[in-house]
């Protein structure tokens, strides 16, 4: 297994698989030309994308910079063989690398699968939380 940072847009489509909805090519240029914004893909020794996590370097007044975890997902034929916890650590030495104070991210509670591969990784729980979102329907 070989993890890399994305560069590509066609490095990202060709991940679309490990999307929850079909990647656009207008999106993925987008998301590698925002500054922060990170993703690493593992590929198996046939090149096959057998999983990402992405990531937004964050900045703050008061907190410098902090990484967010933004998703983190494993082709269903590659889970359970430390693919997730691999690209999870691999997202945080990079955090390191940028400087960032810390890093976090926003997990279901009953995502059994999500919270053993970041507490293996070493997380800490921080307590529950709410998460509120707004969706605007015309920029789908």
């Amino acid at each position: 297994m070989e993890i890399r940072r994305a560069a590509t847009v066609a490095e990202l489509l060709a991940a679309g698989h490990l999307y929850d909805d079909p990647p656009r090519e207008d999106w993925a240029a987008r998301f590698l030309a925002a500054p922060g914004h990170l993703m690493l893909i593992a590929y198996t020794g046939d090149g096959f994308p057998a999983g990402f996590v992405s990531g937004i370097e964050m900045l703050h007044p008061d907190k410098g910079a902090e990484m967010c975890l933004y998703e983190l997902s494993v082709d269903e034929g590659h889970r359970r063989r430390g693919v997730g916890r691999a690209l999870t650590e691999a997202l945080l030495a990079e955090a390191r690398e940028r400087g960032c104070r810390g890093a976090w991210v926003g997990v279901d509670t009953d995502n059994d699968p999500a919270l053993a591969t970041y507490r293996s990784a070493g997380s800490a729980d921080e307590g529950v939380f709410s998460m509120l979102g707004w969706t605007f329907t015309e920029n789908r």
